[in-house]
């Protein structure tokens, strides 16, 4: 075994054992404008959500939600521009098993929604309902949607820290109801990959291979991509999730790390545009007024960005120090100087900038950088380098 190579892919061959075929590629329902704008701190107007929905369906994503407008008259007008903007995605709306939350979607001609019900026992307590009570509204609001037309896919909220035969009776009465869809969600974080497959596989069983199933996972544990692949492996068509995992507490699941994993990884088709997914991530960060780690997977600034020398000198090679290639994801390979730096990193970004430099000038370059980034406890800039070159060159 060793290096599994293929279209700019350099991951282990031992993947190979987890392999995931499947005819249909795993589609995204996209939660950036409702579930990710629960990041604390994060407002979206009207006008920003639609620059986003236009950038998620430039990502390939196939559903957006749009908002829950029952709660929000800026998510109704969000909502309202981003159905007239002919996008290629489906506009999906948010519900509580409550007639008046599906009305307002109606009200809005949302064509699909997903409408939502706690089945936990510690949620039912948390909000004074009994099992009875969550299991009719539930049934009465689906009902409710679908003899309006609606395409409805059902939430069961806590749904991997329920009762697992409670759960089966509430997704059949939904099923029996008129819901189209049914979705697993893993709330607050709380299940390990194993569990999600398990429970994935359990619901897949009792909705029979005929209903679409969906995943909705937070990643508290950090465990929210591993969650979703493992959901795919037992059968979900749909995973949720979010641009850079926006959202409460830790996030949701980032559609990014599932998207480039399932292909990296698994080989799984995936339905999105991976070398878009730098651009849209930029785009929402920005619009949403927030920052992200430098390391962070996918999107990271750092990824492709090399300062050591001892990995400069390998950066001829890109299979040797990277599992998947800047490309892939939109993104450029290049050097930066600093502390760590060595003589190739010098030549490198001489050859980069353009700077003539004579090899026995390298390692007092190299010296110069060392220095500068110790003093400055930063990166040494392209134009300070610059500058150095000129003064040694000159003398």
């Amino acid at each position: 075994m060793g290096v599994e190579s293929r279209d700019g892919i350099w991951v282990s061959e031992l993947n190979q054992r987890a392999r995931l075929e499947r005819a249909r590629p795993v589609r995204f329902y996209d939660t950036t404008l409702r579930d990710g704008e629960q990041t604390v701190g994060v407002v979206l107007d009207p006008q920003q959500k639609l620059a986003i929905a236009r950038k998620l369906d430039e990502l390939g994503v196939g559903r957006i939600e749009a908002g829950f407008p029952l709660v929000s008259p800026e998510d109704a007008e969000a909502i309202e521009l981003i159905l007239k903007a002919g996008l290629k995605a489906e506009v999906w709306g948010f519900a509580r098993a409550r007639k008046q939350d599906v009305d307002e979607l109606l009200r809005l001609e949302v064509p699909a929604c997903v409408i939502e019900a706690p089945t936990s026992d510690i949620k039912l307590k948390a909000y004074g309902l009994s099992r009875d009570e969550v299991r009719q509204r539930a049934a009465d609001a689906v009902r409710h949607a679908r003899r309006q037309g609606m395409t409805v896919a059902f939430f069961a909220v806590d749904s991997t820290r329920s009762d697992l035969e409670f759960l089966r009776t509430v997704y059949q009465a939904v099923l029996e109801a008129g819901a189209n869809e049914l979705v697993v969600v893993d709330t607050i974080g709380a299940c390990t990959p194993e569990a999600v497959e398990h429970l994935v596989g359990r619901v897949r069983e009792w909705a029979g291979t005929d209903t679409p199933l969906h995943f909705h996972g937070h990643n508290d544990f950090g465990m929210a991509t591993a969650a979703a692949v493992a959901a795919v492996r037992a059968g979900a068509d749909w995973i949720h999730g979010t641009v850079n995992g926006m959202g409460e507490r830790a996030g949701n699941a980032d559609i990014g790390e599932i998207g480039l994993a399932l292909h990296c990884l698994y080989g799984a088709p995936v339905e999105m545009q991976l070398e878009k997914i730098r651009d849209v991530s930029a785009f929402v960060r920005e619009t949403a007024g927030y920052e992200i780690e430098a390391w962070k997977p996918v999107v990271g600034e750092n990824l492709f960005t090399r300062e050591s020398g001892a990995v400069a000198s390998q950066f001829h090679l890109p299979e040797a120090i990277e599992p998947f290639a800047a490309e892939l994801v939109g993104a450029q390979r290049r050097i930066v100087l600093g502390k760590k730096s060595g003589l190739q990193s010098i030549e490198l970004k001489c050859q980069e900038l353009g700077l003539a430099v004579p090899p026995e000038q390298h390692a007092a370059l190299l010296a110069a950088v060392k220095r500068r980034a110790a003093e400055t406890r930063r990166l040494v800039t392209d134009a300070e380098f610059a500058e150095m070159v000129r003064s040694r060159v000159a003398t």
